[in-house]
């Protein structure tokens, strides 16, 4: 049985005359795109670029749904108010849908962003009130979360479909967490070291941690984060690798095609 994975990216994240990334040059890569909404990053024409790029290649739309702070990127843990952080989440997603019907695509996941995203992996009170959310606008969204994390289990007792999802350009820790970015090597660079370690994972769901054990780690879609230095040459490595190793690279929801490209 051919092994499938999808290959994802954070896109969308510039701000006027501020350029994060290629977006371009992601998206005839990767299968997914989880796009900004505004919160951490991107305006408005710039996600509307994004959008519109995106859906000539059959890639499939998320929303990265964030904290909003764009001082910190979105990298800053936040104590929301439950209630808040509904309305918040509400929000971002309702302004990606509106922008992806001009685009002629749609929404078919969301992805948390940065410290939200790795608050709810373990927090369960900000994680119900993300989950209410997408509920609330539509429950047929799918919820992409860290692999092995409570949260995917609290999503699908919800009623959630989701997904599992790895890091290609992370290091992680013995017990499946990722290593905080304030930690040296927590951020990995050589291409050519990140697709052997995301081949091994698609075809044997193993990834070697930071103390060199082997973790099991069972996961559905591959992130390359686009504001990486060297994102587009870490993400063709990693498409390539698997490629010539018969992996099939498509995406998980009805929302795109396989990325020939």
């Amino acid at each position: 049985m051919t092994a499938r994975i999808d290959l994802n990216s954070d896109l969308g994240e510039g701000y006027g005359a501020w350029k994060m990334g290629d977006d371009s040059a992601m998206l005839n890569i990767v299968s997914s795109a989880n796009v900004a909404c505004g919160f951490h990053a991107g305006d408005p024409a710039t996600i509307l670029e994004t959008l519109r790029a995106a859906a000539e290649r059959g890639v499939a739309i998320g929303a990265h749904v964030s904290y909003p702070d764009r001082v910190g990127f979105g990298r800053r843990r936040m104590d929301v108010a439950p209630a808040e952080l509904t309305a918040d989440v509400i929000y971002q997603i309702g302004a990606l849908q509106g922008m992806c019907r001009a685009a002629g695509t749609r929404v078919s996941y969301v992805k948390p962003h940065g410290a939200l995203y790795n608050t709810i992996a373990h927090d369960a009170g900000q994680g119900a009130a993300v989950i209410a959310a997408i509920r609330a606008v539509d429950p047929a969204l799918v919820l992409m979360g860290l692999a092995g994390a409570p949260i995917l289990a609290q999503a699908r007792a919800a009623g959630l479909d989701t997904v599992a999802e790895a890091f290609a350009d992370r290091a992680y820790t013995a017990g499946g967490e990722l290593v905080s970015r304030r930690e040296p090597g927590a951020v990995l660079h050589d291409p050519g070291l990140i697709a052997q370690r995301m081949l091994r994972l698609a075809t044997e769901g193993v990834i070697e941690a930071q103390d060199g054990s082997a973790l099991r780690l069972r996961a559905d879609s591959i992130c390359v984060h686009g504001d990486s230095p060297g994102a587009v040459a870490i993400a063709a490595a990693v498409r390539d690798a698997l490629r010539d190793n018969g992996v099939l690279i498509a995406p998980f929801t009805e929302g795109g095609r396989e990325n020939a490209s």
